[in-house]
């Protein structure tokens, strides 16, 4: 196992035993008990840890420092209206295959819905859309195919 995947671990088990969803961790404190440098930790935070998959990640730096991560535990259609409204004006593939990834991994929306979806704003699907324009297209109507799943 890499040790990003052991850092992400330990992550997610000190959220699963909290009742609210929320931890505190000293970065420091973290990175001596799995054996890695501090700047792993940031990494695995910084790349797993985003509100496109669910969480709230604050910090406070300074002598007693600490990252709290909140994941964002509320009904479907909160959270997809939540996702929607964190999307933006510009929507990258690459982000878009990870907002999918973990709605179909939350159970927000069918792995059917998630493919139709992927489909239609793909480069292909895209093609007739100058290169300069297509995130733009693609997270109008990302946004807007992700709003007939709120229920």
């Amino acid at each position: 196992m890499l040790i990003s995947d052991l850092i992400a671990k330990r992550i997610l088990e000190l959220l699963e035993g909290s009742e609210d969803g929320i931890t505190e961790i000293q970065r420091n404190t973290l990175a001596e008990a799995i054996g890695c440098v501090p700047s792993q930790i940031n990494y695995v935070i910084s790349s797993r840890f985003t509100p496109e998959k669910g969480y709230i990640v604050e910090s406070k730096r300074g002598g007693g420092g600490y990252i709290r991560i909140t994941e964002v535990r509320t009904g479907a259609a909160s959270a997809l209206m939540h996702i929607i409204n964190s999307i933006g004006n510009s929507l990258d593939m690459r982000t878009q295959r990870i907002i999918l990834e973990n709605l179909v991994f939350r159970n927000l929306i069918s792995s059917g819905a998630a493919a139709i979806m992927s489909a239609a704003v793909s480069d292909s699907a895209l093609r007739q859309i100058a290169p300069s324009s297509r995130d733009e297209v693609r997270a109008s109507i990302f946004k807007h195919m992700l709003m007939t799943q709120v229920r």
